[in-house]
């Protein structure tokens, strides 16, 4: 499944990984580990932030993704399955499904 692996690192030790040199190489040796579809470096919120999209075929790689960002750099990291448009199409039926039998018309208004 394609997930988007979002990691927000705190000022303190993004500053402190700059000034030793360690932030690029860091993120690189975790990149390269995990080979991600795209990478995506932005600030959020006052944070670094990366946006990485990755495929995780099993749940049981998800430690293994999300502690080189928590060992490195003490990140906040949080991890969201993601859909293509393709993706999106093929969800049709389901969300069809879903108005079909939940959806309440008298919530619209609201």
């Amino acid at each position: 499944m394609r997930c988007l692996v979002k990691v927000s690192i705190p000022v303190e030790t993004g500053n402190a990984c700059m000034a030793d040199g360690s932030f690029n190489k860091t993120i690189e040796s975790i990149l390269t580990e995990f080979k991600p579809e795209s990478a995506y470096f932005l600030e959020e919120n006052g944070l670094r932030t990366g946006f990485i999209f990755l495929e995780v075929k099993d749940a049981s790689q998800i430690p293994g993704i999300a502690e080189p960002w928590f060992l490195a750099f003490n990140a906040h990291v949080e991890l969201h399955p993601a859909m293509t448009i393709d993706d999106l199409k093929k969800a049709a039926p389901g969300i069809e499904r879903a108005i079909k039998n939940h959806y309440r018309k008298e919530r619209q208004a609201a």
